[in-house]
């Protein structure tokens, strides 16, 4: 499995405004630039972040970017899955009738057991826990 580069970017801007005083603002023209995302990209990414509550977005010369809750509270899993939708390691995973050989499959429960894991990693890993506390200022 292979997170998309759009979700990829996500989580590099999420770590950019982690690492960021709360309430403190950063142009997209920053992000884009600091996090080497292309900024046409990035418009998108951070239209989908503000859609899913992840991120609070304000126009203007005094506009910015900001986290939408402190970042203990925002986990890898909730930013993955507002990009690129529900994880699934195999169709098998999330449709018992994406397999034929659902009732007899051996690799069936180690499919579902791995993707168990990676959830429960990601949903468990916050931003707060993935930047340094020397970088937040």
């Amino acid at each position: 499995m292979q997170i998309t580069r759009q979700a990829d970017y996500a989580l590099r801007a999420m770590l950019y405004l982690s690492g960021m005083d709360a309430n403190t603002r950063a142009a997209t023209s920053q992000i884009a630039q600091e996090k080497v995302i292309p900024p046409s990209f990035l418009a998108k990414i951070i239209s989908q972040l503000s859609i899913a509550g992840l991120i609070h977005t304000s126009r203007g010369a005094r506009g910015g970017v900001t986290l939408a809750r402190p970042s203990a509270e925002i986990t890898v899993l909730e930013v993955i899955e507002a990009i690129d939708g529900p994880i699934a390691l195999n169709e098998c995973t999330i449709s018992k009738n994406g397999c034929p050989f659902d009732h007899n499959c051996p690799i069936h429960p180690i499919w579902c057991e791995a993707q168990t894991e990676l959830i429960n990693k990601l949903s468990s890993t916050t931003f707060a826990s993935l930047v340094p506390e020397k970088t937040k200022a």
